[in-house]
Parts: C-alpha cells; sequence; structure tokens
C-alpha cells in the first residue's frame, strides 16, 4: 500500500510540473497579462501564484513518496 501512496505521490507530482508551466506559458501570451505600459497584471501574478504553489505541491510530493518509500 505504500508503495502505491508513493507512485499516487509521483504522478501527482509530473503532472503538476508537466503542465503548469505549460499553461503559464499561454497565460503570459494572453492580452490580459499585461497593461497598456507593459507591467504584469493581476491576471498574470494571480496565475503566478498559482503555478508556483502548484510546483511547490509538487516539490512536497516527490520528498513525501520518497519518505514512504525508505
Amino acid at each position: 500500500m505504500l508503495v502505491f501512496a508513493a507512485l499516487v505521490l509521483f504522478i501527482g507530482a509530473v503532472f503538476n510540473v508537466v503542465a503548469w508551466p505549460r499553461f503559464f506559458k499561454r497565460v503570459a501570451t494572453d492580452t490580459r497579462a499585461r497593461d497598456a505600459a507593459g507591467r504584469p497584471t493581476a491576471f498574470y501574478r494571480v496565475h503566478l501564484v498559482l503555478v508556483v504553489i502548484a510546483i511547490v505541491i509538487a516539490v512536497a510530493s516527490v520528498v513525501a513518496g520518497i519518505l514512504l518509500l525508505v
């Protein structure tokens, strides 16, 4: 059961690392991401925070998966 739990954590981590940065590339090129002066908007900042949180969760999932296997 511990191996299954670790596997689920690893799969979730891979998903976060693959999906969120690709999503953020689309957000960064969206017209709502920058104002007329070229500064990042709230739309951009909110999505940046979401991506950072997702990557932190991915790292925590990998660490937890490794600890389950050790």
